[in-house]
């Protein structure tokens, strides 16, 4: 287990202890990409299969890592179709979507927050509204019960995210995944220079 990884476990374990105080504001890992100027990785893509409720990476035509997942219920279902992953926020804050039924006693929570039910890390693939994020509702993973996003376990979340990053012209070491993990209540946006292909089937 490298030192992001056991940070991660460690934060984990920690579950609300994590959460202290207010939340700083975002800082911004590189200047934005527009699509213009963020070209796909040719070689690298995910693919989610709803049916199977699984998300695969594939790398030059090969998995290199698969993982279960929930995906949106039936009256919230997650879009389908061909998306580009962008954008990627560490201990993300969490703001109830406008005019959600579902959501309308909910209200806004900071990073670190144990009712947050954004775990560790969002990896956005058709935004503002849906994303890949770690959850805490290890429950709900391989079942259809989301309000359209894509959860995983928050370990999961965060290899995937560094994976992206790792190939997305953002690599980080082991000591910037521990810093922003143990810095819990701090949101960290990275956008990367590649953008990866994102497929989402039935």
């Amino acid at each position: 287990m490298g030192i992001w990884a056991g940070a991660l476990a460690a934060t984990l374990a920690l579950g609300s202890q994590a959460f202290t105080g207010a939340a700083k504001a975002i800082a911004s890992d590189t200047t934005r990409s527009d699509s213009s100027s963020s070209r796909a990785d040719p070689t690298l893509r995910l693919v989610a299969d709803i049916s199977k409720r699984t998300l695969i990476i594939k790398d030059s035509g090969k998995i290199v890592r698969r993982y279960e997942i929930a995906v949106g219920q039936s009256k919230y279902p997650t879009p389908r179709g061909e998306f580009l992953i962008r954008r990627i926020v560490w201990n993300p804050s969490w703001t109830p979507p406008p005019n959600s039924e579902w959501a309308k006693n909910e209200t806004p929570k900071e990073p670190g927050h144990p009712a947050n039910p954004m775990k560790l890390v969002k990896i956005f693939f058709r935004e503002p509204a849906y994303y890949i994020h770690g959850t805490d509702q290890y429950e709900s993973l391989g079942t259809a019960a989301s309000h359209g996003c894509l959860r995983m376990d928050p370990y999961d979340a965060a290899d995937v995210a560094k994976y992206l990053m790792d190939h997305g012209g953002q690599p980080r070491g082991e000591s910037w995944f521990w810093r922003i993990i143990h810095m819990g209540r701090e949101e960290k946006e990275v956008y990367l220079k590649r953008a990866i292909p994102f497929t989402i089937t039935d």
